[in-house]
């Protein structure tokens, strides 16, 4: 049975993600940096006849909990299959260039960058271990500097100081990361699962959570002969489904 690990997936698009990956047979580790909302999103799973699944305590912003959370995994598995990297936050609307503080800055990189660095560095030795390993960074259609200049994209008014950037950076690492293992069987790619009515956004956007766990479940269940160092976004690009970086 193939493994995967997912952070942030207590609610909304990681959660739904679980429970898709669930219903493909895998066993999911569900990364919660809360112990008792982790432990109550796996309940609900269980009562859904979902049963191979548990929480694992993970806390992207907190090196300790990284290593804790990696410590924790490893004894219960020599080999992971999925990691995807889930957990983000937006650094709250709106942040102009010229007055957005720079630690709201700095705290939205911390999270959307550096967590997901720190979090795929400690669980890479488990992932080598797998035949067909995927790494699944979830990002934004925001993340995109060619749609960004471009003036007739319909989110060209959606500008930030922090979040866009902070998807931006993850993009690039994705790249690097992606070329760094081009020669083994890794398959690690950026998925945007579009603009999706969450708490993240206070539920304005127009998706479902079905259908950007979707998105991200297909990147994590690649075959042998799928693409890597791709930007998946069906919400910036329709026709083809791969995004302008």
């Amino acid at each position: 049975m193939k493994t995967a690990l997912i952070t942030g997936a207590n609610k909304s698009i990681g959660f739904e993600a679980a429970r898709q990956l669930l219903q493909k047979g895998y066993y999911v580790y569900l990364g919660s940096r809360d112990a008792e909302k982790g432990q109550q999103a796996v309940d609900q799973l269980k009562s859904e006849g979902l049963t191979n699944v548990e929480p694992i305590v993970i806390d992207v912003d907190n090196v300790d909990s990284i290593k804790a959370a990696r410590q924790t995994l490893g004894q219960k598995t020599g080999t992971l299959d999925v990691l995807i990297n889930n957990a983000g936050i937006s650094g709250g609307m709106s942040q102009p260039a010229l007055s957005t503080d720079i630690g709201i800055i700095k705290q939205v990189f911390e999270t959307n960058v550096f967590g997901v660095i720190e979090t795929t560095q400690a669980f890479i030795d488990l992932l080598q271990q797998s035949p067909e390993p995927r790494i699944v960074n979830v990002t934004s259609g925001l993340g995109s500097l060619t749609l960004h200049t471009d003036p007739t994209w319909k989110y060209y008014h959606v500008k930030g100081a922090a979040y866009g950037p902070s998807k931006a950076a993850l993009n690039a690492y994705t790249i690097m990361l992606a070329y760094e293992l081009r020669d083994t069987a890794f398959k690690v790619n950026a998925v945007d699962p579009g603009y999706t009515a969450t708490d993240f956004n206070h539920h304005s956007g127009p998706g479902t959570v079905e259908d950007a766990a979707a998105r991200v479940v297909k990147a994590a269940v690649l075959g042998p002969d799928g693409p890597t160092s791709q930007f998946f976004s069906d919400d910036n690009s329709p026709e083809t489904g791969i995004s302008p970086w």
